[in-house]
């Protein structure tokens, strides 16, 4: 269950984000509800959506909802306008598609498999909340992405968010500023991974004037040493303000959970004859909506990247067939593993029965054995173990591998007839 950019504005899956190093915690919230016996988040820039295990999911759908109603202050209404839920097949599907970039907002970015493996990661760990399946499916859909993205050319050239800022800004910069972007004084507020991408973008179109604005020193330092040629100049917090007022282009990618810039900070240092644009590509926003009502500000956010990437979209989805055909492949080995699940009660009481047997049969027959070595019983024991074995392997193998549902049930039903289990 979740929201994405194809089902909520910004200003909706805002009010769901999680940071990552809440994931966790917003799990365990999820697993105490009744229903709920395994729960994994996901929150990023695009999305954010919540994969669980229940044996009733009507149930757990209705308290997943009521949950992320309370947590949005959205009402369960208005909530369910943007929601998307799906079950069983389709969950799984949904899965592997995002981690092989196939629902992003840019078709084959490569941030979301990191972020799909975070999941994993963090779900799977002590602290984590997802049992068995979950962990299963999860790490499943990791090899998937990473299947996709080393046999097919759809992350080639490949656009990033990051990239398509600086594209945004690109097309912008004369029209609203009458100025090309490589003459353009720009500010990133922000030091993580985001900024560093834009940094590459914005040299790699010859921006010569970019200024790194962050909370910590340390932090924006460690960034401007991985562009050793470029002249990027560093500041800190307190410098906001002044910074942002003396930039043409301003970019905002920090983990801020509310806006950092508004028209009451901003108004009293803009010239307002100087005109400026602002592209933010946090979520939650950085930059309050009223921004936009100062004059000569012009400001945009990640959903109006989605004119930029569409353009850059048509080869990839070109190539989406050719990676969906590996998450089918991908979606069976779960399926296959899945459905065998079913079948663990059944081949378990199969082996003790038949062990039960081989046992009796040793007993009745071990004062004929007396004239053996220690050695010797060992190896007729390890006989009669290797002779139940082998003739369990092949129905054993047959039930696993049985992905129709009543076809398994009825054989099932057989065998357990047929050995009086």
């Amino acid at each position: 269950m979740g929201l994405s950019h194809h089902t909520a504005t910004v200003d909706v899956r805002e009010r769901l984000a999680v940071p990552e190093a809440e994931w966790q915690i917003a799990a365990e919230r999820l697993c105490e509800c009744a229903a709920i016996s395994e729960a994994a988040v996901l929150s990023t820039c695009n999305r954010f959506e919540v994969y669980i295990v229940a044996d009733h999911p009507f149930k757990a759908i209705q308290e997943v909802v009521a949950h992320l109603s309370s947590r949005s202050g959205l009402s369960v209404t208005e909530l369910r306008k943007h929601l998307f839920m799906l079950t069983e097949d389709e969950a799984s599907w949904h899965l592997m598609r995002v981690s092989a970039g196939l629902d992003s907002l840019v078709i084959g970015e490569g941030q979301i498999l990191s972020q799909v493996k975070k999941c994993y990661e963090l779900a799977s760990d002590a602290d984590g909340h997802a049992g068995k399946i979950l962990q299963r499916l999860l790490n499943n859909a990791v090899s998937a992405g990473k299947r996709v993205r080393s046999e097919t050319g759809i992350a080639k050239g490949a656009v990033s968010i990051s990239s398509a800022a600086v594209e945004l800004a690109e097309m912008k910069a004369v029209p609203d500023l009458d100025l090309p972007l490589k003459d353009a004084k720009v500010c990133i507020l922000g030091a993580g991974k985001m900024s560093r991408l834009l940094v590459q973008h914005l040299l790699s179109r010859g921006v010569a004037d970019i200024t790194i604005v962050n909370r910590s020193i340390g932090r924006a330092e460690e960034l401007a040493k991985m562009f050793p040629d470029a002249s990027l100049h560093i500041k800190l917090l307190d410098s906001m303000i002044e910074s942002v007022a003396t930039s043409d282009i301003i970019f905002t990618s920090t983990a801020a959970s509310a806006p950092i810039l508004t028209k009451d900070m901003l108004t009293p240092a803009l010239d307002p004859l100087r005109r400026s644009i602002v592209i933010d590509i946090s979520v939650p926003r950085n930059v309050s909506d009223d921004v936009a009502e100062i004059d000569n500000m012009f400001s945009y956010n990640v959903d109006d990247l989605k004119a930029v990437v569409a353009k850059n979209q048509a080869r990839r989805r070109r190539l989406m067939l050719e990676a969906e055909d590996l998450l089918r492949e991908e979606l069976a080995t779960f399926n296959n593993w899945h459905n065998s699940l079913g079948c663990i009660p059944a081949i378990s009481k199969l082996q003790q029965r038949a062990e039960s047997i081989r046992q009796d049969e040793m007993d009745r027959v071990k004062g004929k054995l007396s004239d053996l070595s220690a050695s010797e019983l060992k190896a007729v024991e390890q006989l009669s173990k290797g002779i139940i074995n082998k003739m369990l392997h092949s129905p054993m193998v047959h039930l696993r591998g049985l992905a129709d549902l009543e076809e398994r049930t009825q054989t099932l039903k057989n065998i357990e007839a047929l050995f009086k289990l």
